[in-house]
């Protein structure tokens, strides 16, 4: 029987309503509901090519949405109606809620478009989490 390689095994999909927050390495499938530039900083025919741009996106499955923070050449993959692959995507907190991102380590890919309807009444998002530090007894 063959090995599988480290770091090789085959992805789990994530379902949005799965996400937790402190959570990452989901791999999902969703749709991009719709997205808007939050911050352009720099500019593409500077001297350096440090252009920073950063969009909110709101992408779903058939379970739920989630705000994504998409980054930079991120931004141009995130275009409304599309389906896209986010591999080993994390959950950041941002004012207390869930904002679904991609580093470094993970990418983003376009795929076929799916066939399921985005779930717009439940957006994990608007659901806020307090910080509650739990004393072991």
């Amino acid at each position: 029987m063959a090995e599988a390689k480290p770091g090789m095994r085959k992805a789990v999909f994530t379902k949005v309503d799965q996400l937790r927050p402190g959570t990452s390495g989901h791999t999902l499938t969703v749709k991009v509901v719709s997205s808007k530039m939050v911050l352009q900083k720099g500019r593409p025919d500077g001297p350096q090519m440090r252009q920073m741009r950063i969009a909110e996106c709101l992408v779903g499955d058939e379970t739920g949405m989630i705000v994504f923070t998409a980054r930079n050449d991120q931004v141009d993959l995130m275009k409304a109606d599309a389906t896209v692959i986010l591999r080993n995507a994390k959950i950041d907190m941002f004012k207390g809620s869930m904002r679904l991102a991609v580093d470094k380590w993970g990418r983003v890919e376009v795929t076929e478009p799916a066939s399921f309807t985005v779930k717009e009444d439940n957006n994990l998002s608007l659901v806020e989490y307090e910080l509650v530090n739990v004393v072991e007894e």
